[in-house]
């Protein structure tokens, strides 16, 4: 499947912003399950029920995304006309109600991805024990999941192929990406619901962080460097950044997987798309799409083509 912009939505920062804050998301009803988790926090998951005998999917949500971001209604949407089942695991404290634990989440979270994926594996293959196991993740979630794939190699086998859409392959590039230019709105946007979480986990853990350096942050650099890096074991952002890269696995993963950026990605600038990845990696990289986005269509547009095309995706390892 070609992707083609329509003529009406030009370039890579109208073909991210207009689908993510205009476009009709279509409507869904999704469960929720609360899960404890290892360090007695909390994850919310929201699951569509469909057929027995038909495939599972999840997707992992990307930076302050949720189970109602434009791409997840999409593509719950889609996985409900088809019969399959589906999860969108909330982030901690992503899900509308703060977490509980002296952390957050971040773009090289392989452990939590792996804890997710293998309960909800273990729970739907029990009582669907031929039907297919897919994942996908979106943005930040899709570089988790490659983390995830490349880290567990033949283990990540339980999956039976894979998708990621818009991940920030090269962290430290497209972090520095994000700090210039108009570039800088998506930037504000983030820090514009990251800072109050931050606030209020100060009042749950009141030395975590340095307050005043947080609330002063003007970047993705200054934030991750104060709080997301020392909070998930990172040294500082140049280590975090670096370290969490997805970029560096790609040869490691073992599971049929696509790796799908637009080249007009405001988030993860063409020059630094890799090369080179496994034999198992279909890399994918549409002149147009920006991040996220793919609208398709007359105005005022329609988000099938990137449900469509996951979906084409998994089901040619089906």
């Amino acid at each position: 499947m070609h992707y083609s912009s329509p003529w009406w939505l030009a370039g890579g920062h109208a073909q991210t912003i207009y689908p993510a804050t205009l476009m009709h998301k279509p409507e869904v009803q999704l469960r929720r399950e609360r899960w404890t988790t290892h360090d007695q926090d909390f994850i919310d998951v929201d699951f569509l029920d469909g057929e027995a005998g038909k495939p599972f999917l999840v997707l992992f949500h990307g930076l302050e995304g949720s189970s109602n971001s434009h791409y997840a209604r999409a593509l719950m949407h889609k996985l409900k006309a088809l019969g399959w089942s589906g999860a969108v695991p909330h982030f901690r404290g992503c899900s509308g109600e703060p977490n509980q634990a002296p952390r957050f989440y971040h773009s090289g979270d392989a452990q939590e991805i792996n804890w997710i994926i293998r309960r909800l594996h273990s729970e739907f293959k029990a009582a669907h024990p031929q039907a297919k196991f897919y994942a996908s993740g979106v943005s930040l979630g899709a570089n988790a999941l490659l983390r995830w794939l490349g880290e567990s190699q033949a283990s990540a086998s339980i999956v039976d192929a894979t998708c990621a859409v818009s991940a920030p392959l090269d962290l430290t590039n497209s972090g520095a990406t994000l700090s210039r230019g108009f570039n800088r709105i998506y930037t504000k946007n983030f820090l514009q619901t990251l800072k109050p979480k931050c606030l209020h986990k100060l009042t749950q853990f009141p030395k975590l962080f340095d307050r005043e350096r947080m609330l002063s942050a003007k970047n993705l650099y200054e934030f991750d460097n104060i709080v997301t890096a020392p909070l998930h074991g990172y040294r500082d952002v140049d280590d975090y950044w670096h370290r969490a890269s997805a970029c560096l696995v790609l040869n490691d993963i073992q599971v049929p997987t696509l790796v799908l950026n637009a080249q007009n990605d405001p988030f993860m600038p063409a020059q630094f798309l890799p090369k080179v990845a496994s034999t198992y990696v279909t890399l994918d990289y549409p002149q147009h799409g920006g991040h996220v986005g793919f609208a398709q269509g007359s105005f005022p547009g329609k988000l099938d083509w990137l449900p469509e095309k996951i979906i084409h995706h998994l089901e040619s390892y089906g």
